[in-house]
C-alpha cells in the first residue's frame, strides 16, 4: 500500500479548500431574478351627470277596465267589434235580438198614447166645469205611470244594442254569435291603454327618497332595449305591515300603444341629481379592511388608494375624494394586486357604460 505524503496531503487540501471558495463566490454572484409586471387593464375617470336611482319590479296594469255586461237577456244577432279593436266611448259592440222588447216598448207607446189624449180632453172639460179637478189629477197620475213604464220599455230595447262604457282597446270578447246571453252576464272587457300604471312596493327604509312628481323609467322584456319614461303619480302614507313596504304608484306613457297590461316592467326611479360627477367603473372598486380601495397605476406600479364613494347608478360610481381626473385606475386584474406591485397596464378600449 502506498503511503501518501505529508505534503501531498497538505496540497490536495488546499486545493479543496480553493475548489469550495470558488463554488461559494459563483452562489453569490448569480443574481436574484426581478420581479415580474402583472398583466392589467386601466381606465380614466369620467366625468358626467349621475342620477342616484332605486331599482325594482312590477306588472304593468291599467287604472281604466271595464268589463261589459248585457243589461237584457236575448239571443246574440250580429258581433261588431273583435279583440284588439280600439273603440270609442258609446260605440256599439254587438246587437242582441230585440224584437220582443220592441213590440213591449210599442205597446206601452200606444197605452200612454191613448191615456195623454184622454187627459187633454179632460183639461178642456175641466175648463168648462163639466170635469173635476179629482178626475183630472187622477188621469194624470195614470199618465205619468204610464210614461215610466214607456221610458223602461224604451230603455231596455235600446240595451240591446251593446255599447261600450269607455274608450280603449277590446281586450276580451266573451260571446259569439248564437249565443244566449241573461243579464248581468259578461259580455266584452275594454281596456284604456293609453296610460298605464305599476304598483310598487319599496322597502320602508327608502321612503324619504320617493316624492310624487320623480321621473322614472321602465323596460320590457318585449323591448329589452328601449326606456319607457315614467313618473311616480302617488306614494301612500301608510306602511305594509305585512312586509314593511309601502306603495308608489307609477305611471307609464303609453301613447304609441306599444305597452300592454300584464307586460312585466323593471324600473328604475331616479331621486337625486350630481352634475359633472366624477365616476369610475363599478369593477375598480375593491374592498379591503372595510374601505373602498382602488389601484392607481403611477409608473409602472399599482399604488393602493382609499377614496369616498357616493351614489352608483348602472355600472358606474361617483367618487367624492382620494382620486383625481387624470389618475388610472385598475379596472381588470387588481385581485392579485397589492401596494406597490409592478404592472403592465394596457388601456381599456372605450365603449360605453351605462350611468
Amino acid at each position: 500500500m502506498k503511503r501518501i505524503s505529508t505534503g501531498s496531503l497538505a496540497a490536495i487540501v488546499a486545493a479543496a479548500a480553493t475548489l469550495q471558495a470558488g463554488c461559494e463566490v459563483g452562489e453569490a454572484s448569480i443574481a436574484a431574478p426581478a420581479e415580474s409586471a402583472l398583466p392589467v387593464e386601466v381606465s380614466l375617470p369620467a366625468r358626467r351627470d349621475l342620477l342616484a336611482s332605486y331599482r325594482t319590479t312590477s306588472t304593468l296594469s291599467s287604472e281604466r277596465e271595464a268589463t261589459v255586461p248585457a243589461r237584457v237577456e236575448g239571443e246574440v244577432v250580429e258581433l261588431l267589434v273583435e279583440e284588439g279593436d280600439e273603440v270609442a266611448k258609446g260605440q256599439p259592440l254587438a246587437r242582441l235580438d230585440g224584437e220582443r222588447l220592441r213590440l213591449r216598448m210599442q205597446k206601452a207607446k200606444s197605452n200612454l198614447d191613448q191615456v195623454r189624449n184622454e187627459y187633454q180632453r179632460f183639461v178642456r172639460l175641466h175648463k168648462d166645469g163639466l170635469v173635476s179637478t179629482s178626475a183630472l189629477d187622477t188621469l194624470d197620475f195614470e199618465m205619468q205611470s204610464l210614461e215610466a213604464a214607456y221610458r223602461l220599455q224604451r230603455l231596455n230595447y235600446e240595451y240591446t244594442v251593446i255599447r261600450a262604457p269607455i274608450a280603449g282597446v277590446v281586450s276580451a270578447r266573451e260571446i259569439k254569435v248564437g249565443h244566449h246571453v241573461g243579464i248581468n252576464d259578461p259580455l266584452f272587457r275594454i281596456t284604456d291603454t293609453s296610460e298605464l300604471v305599476a304598483y310598487l312596493k319599496i322597502p320602508q327604509t327608502e321612503l324619504q327618497k320617493f316624492t310624487a312628481g320623480h321621473p322614472a323609467k321602465v323596460r320590457v322584456d318585449a323591448f329589452p332595449e328601449l326606456d319607457f319614461d315614467a313618473s311616480i303619480a302617488r306614494v301612500s302614507p301608510t306602511i305594509d305591515m305585512r312586509n314593511g313596504t309601502f306603495r308608489a304608484t307609477v305611471r307609464i306613457g303609453n301613447d304609441d300603444k306599444w305597452l300592454a297590461p300584464g307586460m312585466f316592467g323593471r324600473f328604475e326611479i331616479a331621486y337625486e341629481k350630481h352634475l359633472a360627477a366624477l365616476t369610475v367603473p363599478l369593477a375598480a372598486l375593491v374592498r379591503e379592511d372595510n374601505e373602498t380601495v382602488v389601484y392607481v397605476v403611477e409608473d409602472g406600479s399599482a399604488i393602493r388608494r382609499v377614496i369616498r364613494t357616493g351614489i352608483q347608478s348602472g355600472e358606474v360610481v361617483e367618487v367624492l375624494d382620494g382620486l383625481e381626473d387624470h389618475e388610472q385606475v385598475v379596472v381588470t386584474g387588481h385581485a392579485s394586486l397589492r401596494d406597490g406591485s409592478r404592472v403592465f397596464a394596457n388601456i381599456e378600449p372605450n365603449k360605453e357604460i351605462r350611468g
